[in-house]
């Protein structure tokens, strides 16, 4: 009997849970069609305030407590929460922390200003996913990443976490989507993302303009195939990544069924 290929998503949103952008509806109906598609699947998103847990039915883990997130020394408590997807049998999972996830605010406060510790909460969310999958002890063939919150894990999975048995034939994906934010993170994000020796100062360039294009161009550089998951994407990203010798790459098509997104799946996971 064959093993089913495993499929982890890895996504700033989600729906029903968080709807920030188009794609949200997408990774629903990937982790759906995946999952009745034959591929065992997962699902990793953060759990912002905003994000109701009562109507949502999530409960924490208990079995996964008790793993902290070491980021520039200081060590913040991942607190792990599971829900249903609603008209399918497989498991999201929600990684929260206090001080970094608790606030009913997404990535701007009530007035509009951008979180100072946004970078923070990225390296924390993409370190954490990855801290998790290491605790599932559940080996993924793939990992597809979308929203540009998980732009730093292509470059963690082949660097701090390279030998790590459990990631050790996994194949990541990234999603480049629409720009979403103006801003530009803390000047100590490159410092913060430098989560361990493996990783050096030339592996953070992709993402030194501190931008939302400069988080999703270190997640498509670090990917093994690269796919366009919206119509209108930076056009710098376009040129760089329309065609890439020995990268698997997906243009973007709105009238997918998604069967070319399993398609992939399966040229990556052999």
């Amino acid at each position: 009997m064959l093993t089913k290929k495993r499929i982890l998503f890895i996504a700033n949103e989600m729906s029903p849970y968080l709807e920030l952008t188009e794609f949200s509806e997408t990774v629903n109906r990937l982790a759906i069609k995946a999952n009745e598609g034959g591929f065992e699947v997962r699902c990793i998103m953060p759990r912002f305030g905003v994000i109701n847990e009562r109507r949502h039915r999530l409960h924490e883990v208990v079995r996964l407590s008790g793993i902290n997130v070491s980021v520039d020394n200081d060590d913040f408590p991942l607190q792990i929460k599971v829900a249903s997807l609603p008209n399918a049998r497989l498991q999201v999972y929600f990684l929260d922390n206090e001080d970094l996830f608790k606030r009913k605010q997404i990535f701007h406060d009530d007035d509009e200003k951008w979180f100072d510790d946004n970078g923070l909460r990225t390296v924390f969310f993409c370190k954490g996913a990855l801290e998790t999958v290491k605790k599932f002890g559940w080996p993924p063939d793939i990992i597809h990443c979308s929203g540009w919150m998980t732009g730093l894990i292509p470059l963690y999975q082949k660097t701090a976490y390279k030998k790590e048995p459990v990631f050790a034939h996994s194949k990541v994906i990234y999603t480049l989507g629409n720009n979403s934010f103006k801003e530009k993170l803390s000047p100590n994000f490159l410092k913060l993302a430098n989560i361990s020796p493996n990783i050096k100062d030339k592996d953070l360039e992709p993402f030194k303009e501190l931008n939302n294009t400069a988080l999703m161009r270190g997640g498509a550089t670090y990917a093994d195939a690269v796919t366009f998951g919206a119509e209108k994407v930076d056009k710098k990203l376009v040129e760089e990544f329309g065609k890439v010798k020995g990268k698997k790459v997906l243009t973007y098509n709105a009238e997918s069924d998604l069967t070319d997104y399993l398609q992939l799946y399966s040229d990556l996971a052999k």
